[in-house]
Parts: C-alpha cells; structure tokens; sequence
C-alpha cells in the first residue's frame, strides 16, 4: 500500500523466497482451517492459532519453523518472530518434554505460589528457566493467569491449568506426568 502523497511504500512486500516446508499435511490442514476464520487479506491474523499448532507438531518453534509460518501466511518472518518471542506460550527453545509454568505473580506468590515454585525447583534439582538433565521438565515461571483465588496455580504445558498445588498435589503431578513419559 503508497500513499497518495508521498509515494512511500507502508507494507514492504514479503520475502518471496521459497522456505522449505517443515510440517505435516494435517498441520498445513489446521492451519488452513484457522485461516478461513479471516478474510483473505487478513491471512496474517491466524499467526498465533498457526505458531500454536507448529509448536504442538515440533514440540518448539525454531527459526525455521517460524520461516515456514511467516512462508506459509504471507508475512515477513521477522513479524512471526516478534510474536513468538513476545508471548510466553510460544517455546523459541527446546524444552523438557513437559513444561511447568508457575504463576508467580503477587496474589499467587503471596497465597503459595512462591513456595509451591521453591519446592518444584528442590523436587526437580532445577532453578526458573532450566530444564532436568533428563530432558523430562522445564520450569519456569509465569504471569497471572486468571485464577489468583486458586493459588497456587500452575499451567502444565501450555494446555492444563491445575490449581491449589500443595506439595502432594504437586508430587503427584510429577509422578502422573514422569509415568505418562514412560509409557510414551
């Protein structure tokens, strides 16, 4: 698009290189779906819906992954990158197989959240932001998540929020989640 007035161009075209694909036919599929959400100039706007089922497929997004997006959606890469890096719930990183996220915020942190966090890192032999040498969990910590009254409050993979996390709730999380990675 140029304005009228000073011919200056306001959305740079997009890089036309071709981007080796890097998902599946059923992740192009879904992603397709999100897109119809939109009008056809609007494609962009399935960028998150789209950096969420990459994710999901590759388990975190790599420069290549978000190039494949950004290929795929029409969009400079650079714009995938500054929303992936931007919200918490995109991984940029490889992580653990499962990844914990603690909200630590102060309503939580005053209502268990900071020692629910403290005894996950002394169970798990980690700190925020560090993963088991097994590759089993990440840990890290998180913005408010809506449900201070539930505190503490943790999101387990980006999809399952559980609540009220004692240090028994919090053992068998570990314990369900160590089992299910066993049986995978």
């Amino acid at each position: 698009m140029q304005t009228s007035e000073s011919n200056v161009t306001l959305n740079p075209p997009v890089e036309t290189r071709p981007v080796a694909r890097k998902l599946s036919d059923d992740a192009y599929r879904r992603i397709d779906r999100e897109v119809s959400k939109f009008p056809p100039e609007g494609k962009m706007s399935a960028v998150m819906a789209a950096l969420g089922i990459a994710q999901d497929e590759t388990g975190w997004l790599s420069v290549e992954v978000m190039a494949d997006v950004a290929s795929y959606l029409d969009m400079p890469a650079i714009a995938v990158q500054e929303v992936a890096t931007f919200y918490n719930m995109y991984n940029v990183r490889p992580l653990g197989r499962h990844k914990i996220t603690v909200c630590t915020n102060l309503p939580c942190a005053l209502s268990g959240g900071a020692r629910a966090g403290d005894y996950l890192k002394d169970r798990l032999g980690i700190e925020y932001q560090e993963t088991t040498p097994d590759g089993a969990f990440t840990l890290q910590e998180g913005e408010c998540m809506g449900a201070c009254g539930d505190a503490p409050v943790m999101l387990v993979n980006n999809k399952r929020m559980v609540s009220w996390m004692s240090d028994e709730k919090i053992d068998a999380l570990l314990d369900e989640l160590s089992s299910k990675a066993a049986t995978s």
